[in-house]
């Protein structure tokens, strides 16, 4: 192929992650400065590592300030967008909510957003960018945690390739109540280290454990609700996300009456959504000859050159697809913060040279993700419907 000149960026301006202000990767440091958890736990052993500290943000939620204990809910895949367009009808009580609007990181994504709401850091330094990485010459899917078909858990090990420690602001391990069979996933070792996870089966159980960790005195505690992100992947944003929506509505309301006074609830999410049903974009030929791999996922598509090759796969995917999305080379998207800084040559090894980051409603189809390829609604962009994410708050009625 013979290059030529990349045409001019179209399409809106993408929304990037506000990294140090209005961010995931601020939320729990500090949650964690509010509620004092440099005091000496209640009970379990001590953990090394810094105390919370920084000054209070102007942005968190006003019932946050001087609470003795927080709850932080992490309702995966519940977008402000999404959330504000129903939740006078269907949300009453996250409608009641006392907060704000935060970024998610970028790419958009469950394995890259949680990472950097648990580590406090962006993408670019505990390298988990994005939902199937290259290693090598082989691609790890990041949730699974599988090489192809492979248990990639020895191959590839959790604390190696993600080592920073999780709530690092905590003297003490952070409890986390999840669902019970994510105990032993590689993405739970990469992303929440040594923290004690208790299991629930049932968002009824999810209520019980968070109850008594505060009664024990926790301080802090993560709780995570996957349930509205599943429904949106499987059904689209019509009834069936209603009335998921609607069920987790009401988990927020079981949470809030086993509040302890003192202490607060707090509700996030990792990304929002966007509704994409068939539409996908295939790679022509003139593409794919000069592309080795193919990482990301649909919505921030990384394209991995053949030697020599880059120049001209970004002018082509340009010319081809510029109407539909950001077209990126690799050096750009670090050069204008979309990772939060530059990364070390280990994290850059799993990026690609190429990334194609979708404006409208499509998704770029890798043939050898055959799951993906059934999901409705989509997320990984930098579009408002994705990188916005809900903080909300909520204190016990005296």
């Amino acid at each position: 192929m013979v290059a030529s000149p990349v045409p001019a960026a179209t399409g809106p301006e993408p929304v990037l992650p506000d990294f140090g202000g209005r961010c995931l990767t601020e939320v729990v440091r500090l949650l964690l400065a509010e509620v004092g958890a440099a005091d000496e736990p209640a009970e379990g052993p001590r953990a090394e590592g810094p105390r919370a500290e920084g000054p209070r943000a102007d942005w968190l939620p006003e019932p946050v300030h001087g609470a003795r204990q927080v709850v932080l809910l992490v309702l995966d895949g519940l977008g402000s967008r999404q959330l504000d367009a129903r939740a006078s009808r269907l949300a009453p009580v996250l409608g009641s909510g006392t907060g704000t609007t935060v970024t998610s990181v970028a790419p958009s994504t469950t394995a890259s957003a949680l990472t950097s709401l648990t580590t406090g850091l962006p993408p670019s330094e505990h390298g988990v960018v994005g939902y199937r990485v290259a290693v090598g010459d082989e691609i790890l899917n990041v949730l699974g945690w599988r090489l192809g078909e492979r248990d990639g858990r020895r191959l590839v090990p959790p604390r190696t390739f993600q080592p920073r420690r999780a709530f690092p602001a905590s003297p003490s391990p952070t409890p986390v109540v999840s669902r019970n069979e994510y105990a032993a996933t590689g993405f739970t070792a990469a992303h929440l280290g040594d923290s004690p996870l208790y299991g629930w089966r049932t968002p009824a159980g999810l209520v019980v454990e968070v109850r008594r960790l505060l009664e024990r005195g926790a301080p802090f505690v993560y709780a995570y609700y996957d349930g509205i992100d599943r429904t949106a992947h499987a059904c689209g944003l019509g009834e069936h996300y209603d009335a998921e929506l609607r069920a987790a509505d009401r988990l927020v309301g079981d949470l809030l009456e086993v509040l302890p006074p003192g202490a607060v609830l707090v509700v996030t999410a990792d990304h929002g959504q966007v509704d994409v049903g068939p539409s996908i974009e295939v790679f022509g030929a003139d593409v794919m000859a000069a592309v080795t791999l193919l990482s990301g996922e649909g919505r921030f598509r990384w394209l991995h050159a053949r030697p020599g090759a880059k120049d001209d796969l970004l002018a082509v995917a340009s010319e081809r697809y510029g109407d539909v999305a950001w077209v990126r080379g690799v050096e750009q998207i670090v050069d204008d913060g979309w990772l939060g800084g530059t990364p070390a040559a280990d994290v850059r090894a799993r990026l690609g040279d190429v990334a194609l980051v979708p404006f409208a409603a499509t998704a770029f189809l890798d043939p050898a993700d055959t799951g993906e390829q059934r999901l409705v609604c989509r997320h990984g962009s930098l579009t408002p419907d994705e990188m916005f994410v809900p903080l909300l708050a909520w204190a016990p009625k005296p």
